[in-house]
This record gives C-alpha cells, sequence and structure tokens, in this order.
C-alpha cells in the first residue's frame, strides 16, 4: 500500500502529531491505523520521546501491561503491514533497544505458553535471532504444533485415499462413518428389552472400504517462502509429511524465493523441514518451475503444485511458458493462492489468469482440500 506524505509523517511521528497531520487532510484508517497500532505498541514505550510528545500522549503509558497486542500477536502482525526492511529494524528494535525478549531469549516463556499456530508462526519468524538454548525450546513448541496438524490432516487424506465403501463385504474395524446400521440392528434384535424400550449392542458391523492398487504419481510441491506465504509454507511442509507416508506417492517438497532449496529429504520430519525455511527474498516462480520439470519422470502421472501468491519477481512470460510445456505433456499443474484453514488469499489474480489459459488450475485451498483433490486426480 502507498501512503501519502501527511500519514507517514503522522506514523513516524505518533499521536502527538494528530492536529497537525489532520489539517494536512491526513485521517488514518484500515491499514495505516493498523501500522499506526503496531508502531505505538513498540515505540509508545519509549520514554525518551515523553518530553517531546512523540508517540506518547494523553493517558498512554509505555510497558508490555498496556497494550491489547501480545509479543507473537506484534511479530505476525508487524509481518503483514510493513515491508521487509521495516520489519527487520522494528524486530531488532523490539530486541536490542526495548528488550522485548519473551519469544527470542526466554525459555521459561517458551516453557510455560500453549502451542499454537500463532506462536508457531512467531517462532519461525524470529528464529534466526534465537539464543541455542532458546531455540531448542522453540523446536519443541515446533513439534507440538506440527503434530497435532499432522494427526488432522492424516485423518483427511486417510478418507481421500481409503477408498470407496463396498456394501457387499463387511469389517470390524471401527469407524462410524462406515457402520452398517441395518445389519447391526437385525443382529442385536434379541437383546431389545421392552420395559426399557432400548437395545443393548454386543456386536457392530461395519462396512468395508476398497483399496485400490495406485499406480506410482509423484507430487511436487513448489512453496514461496516469502513472508506473506507463512500460513501456506507451515501447511505445505506439513501436508509433504503427511504424502511421504502414503503408499503410490512420491513426494517431493521444494521452497523458493529467488533461489531454490529442495527439502525432499527432510520431508519424514515436518519440524525439521519449517526450521529450514528461510522467510523473505524475491520470488522466481518460473525458476523453481524449471526445477520441478528436471524431476519429473512419468509426466503424465506428475503432479506440480505451485503454492505461491503469484507475484513473479522474474520473468512472467517464462512462468508461463513452463506452466504450458507442462500442461503440454499432460503433467497436472495446480496453483494454490493459499493453502490454509482459511484459504482467503491475497493475490496476483491476472497472473492466475494467464496461468489458467496455460493450462493450469488456480485455487485456494484448505489441506483437507487439498487432499480431496490429490486423491480425485490420483484415482482418474
Amino acid at each position: 500500500m502507498s501512503l501519502d506524505t501527511p500519514t507517514r509523517w503522522r506514523l513516524i511521528l505518533g499521536e502527538a502529531a494528530d492536529s497537525a497531520c489532520a489539517g494536512a487532510g491526513c485521517r488514518l484508517g484500515g491499514r495505516a491505523a493498523a501500522m499506526d497500532r503496531a508502531l505505538d505498541w513498540l515505540y509508545g514505550r519509549d520514554t525518551s520521546g515523553e518530553e517531546r510528545g512523540v508517540r506518547r500522549q494523553g493517558g498512554r503509558h509505555g510497558g508490555r501491561e498496556g497494550s491489547a497486542l501480545t509479543v507473537p500477536g506484534w511479530i505476525n502482525e508487524i509481518h503483514t503491514l510493513f515491508p521487509r526492511e521495516t520489519i527487520e529494524r522494528l524486530e531488532r528494535d523490539a530486541i536490542e533497544r526495548y528488550a522485548i525478549d519473551d519469544v527470542v531469549t526466554n525459555p521459561e516463556v517458551l516453557a510455560r505458553v500453549e502451542p499454537n499456530e500463532t506462536l508457531l508462526k512467531a517462532v519461525l519468524r524470529t528464529k534466526h535471532l534465537m539464543a541455542p538454548e532458546v531455540l531448542v525450546m522453540a523446536r519443541k513448541l515446533v513439534q507440538e504444533v506440527v503434530r497435532r496438524l499432522m494427526e488432522t490432516l492424516a485423518r483427511d487424506l486417510a478418507v481421500a485415499f481409503g477408498g470407496v465403501l463396498d456394501r457387499r463385504r463387511h469389517t470390524r474395524l471401527p469407524g462410524a462413518r462406515d457402520l452398517d446400521l441395518i445389519r447391526t440392528l437385525r443382529d442385536n434384535l434379541r437383546h431389545y428389552d421392552p420395559e426399557t424400550r432400548r437395545i443393548t449392542v454386543e456386536r457392530l458391523h461395519f462396512f468395508a472400504r476398497n483399496r485400490r492398487q495406485m499406480r506410482p504419481w509423484q507430487v511436487i510441491l513448489l512453496v514461496d517462502q516469502s513472508g506473506s506465504m507463512l500460513d501456506s509454507v507451515i501447511h505445505a511442509s506439513v501436508m509433504a509429511a503427511c504424502l511421504w507416508r502414503l503408499p503410490g506417492i512420491e513426494t517431493h517438497l521444494v521452497a523458493f524465493d529467488t533461489a531454490v532449496v529442495d527439502l525432499t529429504r527432510d520431508c519424514d520430519d515436518a519440524c525439521e523441514l519449517l526450521m529450514k525455511v528461510q522467510l523473505g527474498g524475491g520470488t522466481d516462480i518460473g525458476g523453481a518451475v524449471a526445477y520441478a520439470m528436471g524431476k519429473i519422470t512419468a509426466p503424465e502421472r506428475a503432479i506440480v503444485v505451485v503454492i505461491s501468491d503469484f507475484y513473479e519477481g522474474a520473468s512472467e512470460a517464462v512462468l508461463v511458458a513452463r506452466v504450458k510445456a507442462l500442461a503440454g505433456q499432460r503433467t497436472r499443474v495446480l496453483g494454490l493462492a493459499a493453502l490454509d484453514a482459511q484459504a482467503r488469499p491475497d493475490y496476483d489474480r491476472a497472473m492466475a489468469r494467464r496461468l489458467v489459459e496455460a493450462g493450469a488450475e488456480v485455487a485456494a485451498m484448505t489441506p483437507g482440500e487439498l487432499a480431496g483433490w490429490l486423491a480425485q486426480v490420483v484415482r482418474s
């Protein structure tokens, strides 16, 4: 977002400049107001600016107790609001100038907090600043959040790849979605109690699921490492780890910015994958697609999933040409503008349209939806 000069000065000077900026037609709202809130959370505690009235006025006061933002929440907010060079300055000031060390230097805090995705994102964004002993604690937090995400996604994948119901065969393996209610009731009618009008169920029957013998498929996940794609980076890593365990699926995970990093060797450990991701940098989607092309062994049984906001920093024409070449050899190309729980992306729609015209499919999906899409392609 481009800011006009009065708004920029208002953000620099803080609330003390409200009257002057208002005369210049400056009114903070939307994203600018969110920027001001994030800046005030940090610089509002600066006692050296009190006598000048800079970023401190009225009833405001510094210190963590005066803000609704938490450290992890603040870290995630600035990463969505500011450019990379500003983020680096804010993080450095938070640690070096204001000693806000809850996440990056205090292992006791990491040991106390409840692991969650918000904190996971904050750890991934600041892990390069952590002391070694803190990094050990942070890794444990990452492992716990990843474990929970994998449990959920593994269930989705089991359903998606588990086969169709076979109503001619039965199994005693439990699964509520497969319960044969009619046969279960019939076999337990002798246990009906007229007084209580209840049936005591001693034996359950379930429909079995057919497992088709799948031909080997390659699934190549290309994930954009830019800071705005962090949610998708997390879920792509978890997806790769889960797919790695499926028979008949050869999984690759490749992270990219202007360079390409093949993380396939660590696909069996989603925590390790995430700890190796380096957020930020430029974007060369075409370079990542070229790398994937070199990995494909059977074009008609390959799926290339490009997880990116499609803001290409290199040649757009080259990217489109490479996607068209993949589609021409009957490789399925799926462009995901988001792979997260919300699936609400902010992406280059013009580029997305060009990729669709070149033969790709473009969407935003939750991990469960991607699991279903992959299963449908593999079975087709």
